[in-house]
């Protein structure tokens, strides 16, 4: 019993901290009951090590933590990366799952002297940098329960698998501080100070219907593998890992059963970029010197091992400059031959338009078929394999977002009514749509879980939640959908590119080097991004002066505006021409991995 027990340990993470720190090392202290256990850092040498309680100096500077993040290394040498605040969430099947809040990034090194004004110049945008992606909101962690695996596979999992520490056994997919922890994988003696941490968004609800309390939950888990911001990342890269792809698990727990159903959304799975250009809808490039083929087989062999069966189901539009990436995207799944893949093209701007938003109906009975058969995961409260989910719905639109989350919700609505039903919370006859209060939980649970992603990938909150939330969609709907996407289309143009270095170098995509004196962000601007704007403004300028000031002359007035009228409608079509040169371009990736 003595050896389970301490093999149950091993798979759980410390969770009360305090940091200890001198100016020769940091001290983690491990305060759960009965331990013992210190984590020293020399802060010169980096050298980690496991001691005791005793060796930490009375004079050391102490402060509780809620967590470790891992360390990276930026111009003024490495930083301790610490979670200082957290919220609980709830709890998933008896743990505790939190959500940080707030984050330290302390340097090891006492003093930036040493660094020239560029050296530090380079290190304050890089610190920017990670906070930038550190107060993105959505980081989920939990210390006794591994957040990064579906119930499924968890349970299908061996003995040895569930005695690793959450460290050894999670899924790098969804591992979003692994490069930080790089230095912690290498020894095992350390695994109980860190945890994987999740990006995206988690909700836990305890809910009621005919008198019956269950908890329902959803956990949508973005990989971060090919992860960026919208535009910038776009389709598969050579390993076939899609952009914005985003794991959503539902779970219901009721009377010690609990059942599980999956989705995944993810970008169009072969080589294509919609790089932003000033215009408000780039237009998507497929590229022609590569084996789509290639890429888009090692995605779906991935995913069919991962989840089963694949319904691919492609929300995009059939017309306009959607059009080409429908018609390749269903030549390719019609040359993969897999029967493990089907694809179902709903052009969903189509179907919705003049507000028939009923119509989402048609789909989701075309693959009600499939549904069933794919079926869920379920567990009675013996802890016995009733049924397992034998595939799952691939969803995508152009973002993968707005559209995209309106039908997850409507799939996941239907796999629950069965679970209920199953699980005995739901009479026979009884539908989801007809339970009012828990209708209102489910449709704003869904909206926040959109919003969420939204932030995460494109910046701002999700198109289309009005749906979500009230099932109708609504004029003031369509109204904040034209404000989120003003907000977006000046973000993509002119702030997402730092978003997307910040991304890069948190995710270890771009590692900085101490010994280089100069870094990609002193790269000098092109001559037109000074010049053109500035001949803009002066010219525009000059033609509203002119008008005002206009004499009794109006032969000569009209001249003036129509010459510097003119000259600022030129200039501003140079610019749109030349729109690459003008908006928020990442510094950190080489220029082939954004082509």
């Amino acid at each position: 019993l003595g050896q389970d027990a301490s093999k149950v340990k091993m798979a759980t993470a410390y969770e009360s901290l305090n940091l200890h720190t001198t100016p020769e090392k940091f001290y983690i202290e491990a305060c759960d009951d009965r331990s013992n256990d210190v984590l020293s850092i020399d802060r010169v040498s980096t050298e980690m090590i496991l001691t005791v309680r005793k060796d930490i100096p009375p004079h050391a500077v102490t402060r509780p933590i809620s967590g470790i993040m891992g360390t990276i290394r930026l111009v003024a040498g490495t930083y301790l990366i610490v979670i200082t605040k957290k919220k609980k969430v709830g709890d998933l099947l008896g743990h505790t799952v939190w959500k940080a809040m707030d984050f330290d990034m302390i340097s090891y090194k006492k003093t930036v002297l040493h660094l020239t004004e560029n050296q530090m110049q380079d290190n304050k945008a890089f610190l920017s940098m990670i906070n930038s992606v550190l107060h993105t909101d959505g980081f989920y962690f939990a210390t006794d329960y591994d957040l990064t695996h579906t119930l499924q596979r968890l349970a299908n999992t061996s003995p040895e698998f569930q005695e690793m520490s959450l460290l050894e056994r999670a899924d790098q997919r969804f591992v979003w501080n692994g490069h930080l922890l790089k230095d912690f994988m290498t020894q095992p003696e350390l695994h109980r100070f860190a945890y994987p941490v999740v990006h995206g968004f988690i909700t836990m609800k305890s809910c009621c219907i005919n008198g019956k309390i269950f908890d329902w939950n959803i956990i949508s888990r973005r990989s971060c593998f090919r992860a960026g911001v919208r535009y910038y990342v776009r389709g598969i890269d050579t390993e076939g890992h899609a952009a914005n792809f985003v794991e959503t698990e539902q779970i219901v727990q009721y009377n010690g059963g609990k059942a599980s159903f999956v989705q995944t959304r993810g970008s169009i799975p072969f080589y294509w970029s919609q790089r932003p250009n000033l215009k408000y809808k780039p237009k998507p490039q497929i590229s022609k010197a590569v084996n789509h083929l290639d890429g888009f087989q090692r995605h779906f062999d991935s995913q069919i091992i991962i989840y089963g069966k694949q319904v691919i189901l492609n929300l995009i539009d059939q017309k306009g400059s959607e059009k080409q990436l429908e018609m390749s995207f269903a030549k390719m799944a019609s040359s993969l031959g897999n029967g493990m893949v089907k694809y179902i093209a709903f052009d969903f701007h189509k179907e919705c338009s003049r507000m028939r938003w009923h119509r989402l109906q048609i789909l989701v009975d075309m693959v009600a078929e499939m549904q069933d058969e794919y079926g869920y995961f379920l567990v009675d409260a013996d802890g016995k394999v009733m049924v397992q989910q034998d595939g799952i719905f691939r969803s995508n639109c152009m973002d993968c977002l707005d559209r995209t989350n309106v039908i997850q919700s409507l799939l996941a609505r239907r796999s629950l009514q069965s679970q209920l039903e199953r699980l005995g919370v739901l009479h026979m006859g009884q539908r989801i749509e007809d339970q009012v209060d828990f209708e209102k939980i489910y449709k704003n649970a869904w909206a926040d879980n959109a919003n969420a992603c939204a932030k995460q990938y494109a910046g701002t909150g999700a198109l289309k939640t009005d749906f979500t939330r009230t099932g109708k969609r609504t004029h003031w709907g369509l109204v904040m959908d034209g404000w989120n996407s003003m907000i977006r289309y000046y973000k993509n143009n002119f702030s997402d590119g730092f978003r997307q270095d910040s991304i890069d170098l948190f995710l270890g995509n771009y590692a900085v080097d101490e010994a280089d004196v100069t870094t990609p962000l002193h790269e000098p601007k092109d001559w037109k991004f000074l010049t053109l704007p500035i001949i803009m403004v002066v010219a525009f300028s000059m033609c509203i002066i002119c008008l005002l000031m206009a004499g009794d002359t109006w032969t000569e007035t009209l001249a003036y505006v129509l010459f510097w009228g003119t000259a600022s409608f030129v200039t501003a079509g140079v610019i749109l021409f030349n729109g690459r040169d003008f908006v928020d371009a990442p510094k950190l990736v080489q220029k082939e991995k954004m082509d």
